[in-house]
């Protein structure tokens, strides 16, 4: 730690460093808003024994938490103090844009557009040679047999990757609708299985009417469009049940009498 005191010159040029910000600030605010935009002295930090570096808030719109930093600078004990540099830094609570991000860190699914492309990056621990390490046996046995193929496979971690963000994603067996549905896809006639290593967990739903046609589901996934479905045909209307009642007693109507003639 450097235990020299800077000149007094440096640090009683409170004025100086001002004045320096407040026309740094006049060349980007213009001169009415340059002496507002320069708020209170916070401090002063000594650089080295011949430079101290002034503080003052930025107090203009949009800044909060930012201040201005400029350095003085000095030759020596009698030499004057000079203006070595004035700029504008955040401070430790400034609002401030996240850390940049190269591309390929920052893209996320569902961000690739029409003619947009993404080639995968340099040693994709998702993607091994064809035919040497794909892990898969069902890939392996096509390429002993006819000797083609794709160049890259998925590897293992790959398919541990894509495995698991199906099983979380909407149409695993997590979802609400597979918790309401009436049976599982794996017992589903539209169900449509995958090849390879994910065949016993995974397939594409092939019902039209059901809401993952053409998506991937996972096995304990279902709605309500499974195949085996039934629906029991009742009368909407509730109609109660006849009763016959055989406990009344019937008698025969004697005929009224004829009325006396004259």
């Amino acid at each position: 730690m450097n235990t020299v005191d800077p000149p007094a010159l440096l640090v009683d040029a409170v004025a100086l460093a001002r004045a320096a910000a407040v026309e740094e600030a006049a060349a980007d605010l213009g001169s009415d808003l340059a002496a507002t935009a320069v708020g209170a002295h916070i401090e002063a930090v000594e650089e080295d024994p011949g430079a101290v570096t002034h503080y003052f808030e930025a107090t203009q719109g949009g800044y909060r938490g930012w201040r201005w930093s400029v350095t003085l600078s000095s030759g020596g004990v009698d030499a004057p103090a000079t203006v070595s540099e004035v700029v504008l830094l955040p401070g430790p609570d400034a609002l401030v844009a996240p850390a940049w991000l190269p591309w390929d860190e920052r893209i996320r699914p569902g961000d690739l557009g029409v003619g947009d492309l993404l080639p995968p990056p340099e040693g994709d621990e998702r993607l091994v040679p064809a035919y040497v390490a794909s892990d898969d046996p069902a890939v392996e046995d096509v390429a002993v047999e006819i000797g083609l193929g794709r160049e890259k496979v998925l590897s293992r971690l790959g398919r541990e990757e894509a495995a698991q963000r199906w099983h979380d994603g909407p149409h695993g067996p997590g979802a609400d609708m597979a918790r309401a549905a009436p049976g599982q896809c794996g017992t589903c006639g539209f169900f449509l299985s995958l090849a390879g290593s994910l065949r016993g967990s995974f397939g594409v739903c092939g019902n039209e009417y059901a809401p993952a046609d053409g998506a991937v589901v996972e096995v304990g996934f279902g709605c309500g469009a499974h195949s085996d479905v039934q629906v029991e045909v009742t009368s909407p209307v509730a109609v109660a049940e006849l009763v016959y009642d055989d406990g009344v007693d019937l008698e025969v109507a004697e005929p009224a009498a004829a009325p006396d003639q004259e």
